[in-house]
Parts: C-alpha cells; structure tokens; sequence
C-alpha cells in the first residue's frame, strides 16, 4: 500500500510535493480528461459570479481557482491556499501566464487558514476533504470561512459499496497504481486505496455537514459512484 499514511499532515504535504511536476498529466491521463468535467460541475453549483470573494481550499496546481478567477472579474479576488508548497509554484506559474485573473496563492493548513470569519462568499475543495487529519474540522475551518448563504462544493472520491466498491477497487490496483509506477509514484497512488478507506461516505459527510452549521448539505454522486460532490450552503 505504499508508505504514506492517510491523515499525516506531513506525510500529505511531502506526497502531493513530490507529485505536483506530474499531477495534471496523470489527472488527465487516469480520468481520460473527465476531472475537468467534474470540477466545471462543482463551480456551477458554486455559481461564482462578478465581484465574489472566492477560496480554493487545498487548491494544489490552481486550475479551480484560475476558472473561478475568470468568473469573478471585474472586482472580484480568488484566494488558492495549499498546505504543499509545490503545488502552490506551480500554481504560481500558470497564473504569471494570464496576469489579468484575480488570483493569490497562501500556504497554510486547511484546518486554521488564518483568514476571518466569513471571509469567502464561496468555496471549493477538490480532492482535499480526503487528505486533511480531521474531515470534520475541516468542514467546521469551511463553514467558518463563508458567509451565511455562501456556497461551497468539496469534489472527492466517493467511498462506494458493493459492486461499485469494487471496480473503484479494480481500477485503483490494475489501472491506477500500474500507470503510476511508470512515473516513479507508485506509492504516492497506491497511497489511495487507503484514503478512501478512512474517508466518510456521502450520507455520513452530509451529516457532518450539517453538525458543522451548513444550512444545506447534499452529496451528489458522480461518475457511476466513482465520484462525488459534496454541494454546501452555509
């Protein structure tokens, strides 16, 4: 299964570090692209609009908060924050590239990101949720963030059962983790398997969610149950 151990701040940060030069193409490659699908489904519940505040929470490469920065102009600021400092250059660089989006990159813990109560007018978390030490806390730090009404969408893997549970299981050892080895990172994927273990399934993120003081909680589904998108309003 590989060395990295689920919910080890450290182990996280030094995993998505040592990925991020390879992260998107591998993204791409698993998903055959449909990650981008998946993440333009959670902006649209996000609805970003012109002169919003917005925060990509655990934002790794940048490509949510460079799509929600060109729906918030004119007026509007998208805040990328990563515990991982790696992904956050290379965010870094890809804004450089089109230095007319309102975007800026933070490196901080998702669970205490330092800002002030009701800071965002809305949120993203993708694939991010699964990663931090407490997922509950980490919806609590999100609730805290935005403003009453504001809405926030956390894309993740699902944590299905029965037939679902396992092909998601199939593809992660016969798909997933074989193409990672090609790369170099076949712990850093296998490490997957194990996260999804621990990760709480959609009714029981829903109901975390609503402990947590979200008005709104619905988990949604996606890519057969392979996937899905935890649709938020605070």
């Amino acid at each position: 299964m590989g060395s990295f151990s689920p919910g080890d701040p450290a182990a996280v940060e030094e995993l998505f570090d040592a990925i991020a030069p390879r992260y998107d193409q591998l993204n791409d490659l698993l998903s055959l692209g449909l990650h981008r699908l998946w993440k333009r489904q959670a902006l649209a519940w996000v609805n970003p609009r012109a002169g919003q505040r917005l925060l990509d929470l655990c934002c790794g490469t940048g490509d949510l908060a460079l799509l929600l920065a060109q729906r918030v102009r004119p007026g509007g600021l998208v805040l990328g924050l990563d515990a991982a400092a790696a992904p956050l250059a290379l965010a870094a660089e890809r804004a450089a590239r089109q230095p007319w989006l309102p975007v800026q990159w933070r490196q901080a813990d998702a669970l205490a990101t330092g800002l002030e109560t009701g800071w965002a007018d809305g949120a993203v978390m993708a694939y991010g949720l699964r990663n931090l030490a407490d997922p509950a806390a980490g919806l609590r730090e999100l609730r805290r963030l935005l403003r009453a009404g504001g809405r926030a969408a956390v894309l993740d893997f699902n944590r299905p059962s029965g037939v679902t549970a396992t092909v998601q299981r199939q593809l992660l050892r016969q798909v997933v983790v074989p193409v990672a080895r090609q790369a170099g990172l076949e712990e850093h994927y296998a490490y997957l398997e194990a996260s999804i273990e621990r990760f709480p399934c959609g009714g029981q993120q829903e109901a975390l969610a609503l402990e947590a003081g979200f008005r709104q909680a619905r988990h949604r589904p996606l890519a057969a149950g392979l996937m899905g998108v935890l649709e938020l309003v605070a």
